[in-house]
């Protein structure tokens, strides 16, 4: 069962980098053309948000069933902190009026959580991409 819970928190981070770059170019897409905010854009920054929230559910999942170490910790709280990021602008952007959202919001989170996700993964001595 730890391998099961190793592989698919290690390989989700694949989907997870997938869906925040779609994210960052969607969102600087949107702002550069000046379009209308729309659907699109709420469903990739969910996704992202959704996507660390399930991260962290796999993290947990394996730190319960024994592979724990010291570094674990500072892993575990920059991910919280990735999908709070992430989630900012879908929860912000629900709650504005149509007509005053925007792509941008989207565009700068969305990097910040890859940043801090990218930094996660470097503090427990893996690669972002690749196997080590």
């Amino acid at each position: 069962m730890l391998n099961f819970f190793f592989y698919g928190h290690s390989g989700f981070r694949y989907l997870i980098l997938l869906v925040g770059i779609a994210t960052v170019l969607y969102a600087l897409f949107g702002a550069i053309a000046k379009r209308p905010y729309d659907k699109p854009m709420r469903a990739l920054s969910s996704g992202l948000a959704g996507a660390l929230h399930l991260q962290i559910l796999l993290g947990l999942a394996l730190i319960f069933s024994g592979r724990f170490y010291p570094a674990i910790t500072i892993h575990f709280m920059i991910m919280l902190l990735a999908a709070a990021s992430a989630q900012i602008p879908v929860s912000v952007m629900r709650r504005r009026p149509a007509e005053e959202r925007s792509y941008l919001p989207h565009a700068i989170w969305a990097v910040v959580a890859l940043g801090l996700v990218a930094a996660g993964v470097m503090a427990i001595g893996r690669p972002i991409v690749g196997s080590g």
